[in-house]
């Protein structure tokens, strides 16, 4: 049986203030932490073309300063633009603050092992940003993901729409790239979700996934793979555990995470109005209520506009709900 959700959308868009006391620049960005993570992803938006500026902060100013450099040039291949290491005053006007601060997840460390000393570090960032009167989008992409997006938005008081975290969009590309190679068939053409907690608890929405339109499993029967329910299920385990494998072998994951963020900037830049599993407060949807984790959403210049309800089965229903409630365990004990 599927079940579509019915529950009423309360994500209400509140249009940017102080635009008039502080302007914001359309084309700015501002990354702060200058780790594995923040240094490509400033490499990448510095190939993407979709900004003139770049500010990188780190609480490591030589840190930051050399990536700065660095990334500067390469320039020349790619599109003018300004690439330079700054402090907190430098980020007040950029069209969107990306948040990859944080403690390293270890091999065997599961993204929430990392909440409290990363909620601890979130509490020196982001009353700073808040302070300085930012128009833009905060764009959270430490983890536990879905947990500080929580925290950012209740650390910040900026308007739901306007904090957002990178969910599950990697999980989702994840997910797309392992079926297309099973498939044998371009990923760009699957379309498939991964939902809930960007972690241990995800679920990969397989009920109401397809290829161009063909379900899922009617294309498995195209392509001769008889009884796919195994295989679909191992491809799933395969893709939440992906992280853990990389981590093993390289002690971080950063083009993919990179990747993600570049194609959420471009979403907010161009007011796209993309629907992608970025992470969110959550109203009511599924009967899930007081809680960011990642699901469908319609994203643009002013973040989030709307929950977009897709088709799960029951199991899939009972695990997303599951999800919600570990996220919300440990966010009960957080003291914000």
């Amino acid at each position: 049986m599927k079940t579509v959700c019915t529950c009423p959308v309360r994500i209400v868009i509140q249009e940017r203030e102080g635009l008039m006391s502080n302007v914001m620049k359309p084309r700015k960005a501002a990354v702060i932490g200058c780790g594995f993570v923040g240094s490509a992803t400033a490499f990448t938006l510095m190939q993407s073309k979709l900004f003139s500026e770049l500010v990188l902060l780190d609480v490591n100013a030589d840190k930051a300063d050399g990536e700065a450099k660095d990334i500067s040039h390469g320039i020349p291949f790619a599109a003018p633009m300004k690439v330079y290491a700054g402090d907190y005053d430098d980020v007040e006007d950029a069209a969107v603050i990306i948040v990859t601060a944080g403690a390293n997840q270890k091999p065997d460390e599961s993204r929430l092992d990392l909440v409290h000393r990363n909620v601890e570090i979130y509490k020196s960032i982001i009353p700073r940003i808040a302070s300085r009167n930012f128009a833009g989008i905060l764009l959270i992409v430490s983890n536990p993901v879905d947990i500080l997006t929580y925290a950012a938005l209740k650390l910040s008081g900026l308007p739901e729409n306007r904090v957002i975290g990178s969910g599950t969009v990697l999980d989702t590309a994840r997910m797309k790239y392992a079926l297309g190679e099973h498939l044998r068939v371009d990923s760009r053409s699957v379309h498939s979700y991964i939902v809930g907690e960007h972690g241990d608890s995800e679920i990969a929405v397989l009920s109401s996934t397809n290829i161009s339109g063909i379900p899922l499993d009617a294309f498995c029967e195209m392509r001769g793979y008889d009884n796919p329910k195994m295989k679909l299920d191992e491809i799933a385990e395969s893709v939440k555990n992906s992280a853990y494998d990389i981590i093993a072998k390289k002690q971080a994951t950063y083009y993919g995470i990179a990747m993600s963020v570049r194609r959420i900037c471009a979403c907010i830049i161009r007011n796209e109005r993309s629907i992608l599993p970025v992470s969110s407060m959550m109203h009511g949807e599924y009967g899930i209520c007081d809680i960011a984790m990642s699901m469908p959403v319609v994203l643009g210049a002013e973040g989030v506009e709307t929950h977009v309800p897709i088709s799960l089965n029951e199991d899939e229903t009972t695990r997303l709900i599951q999800s919600a409630e570990t996220l919300r365990r440990i966010a009960e004990g957080l003291e914000l």
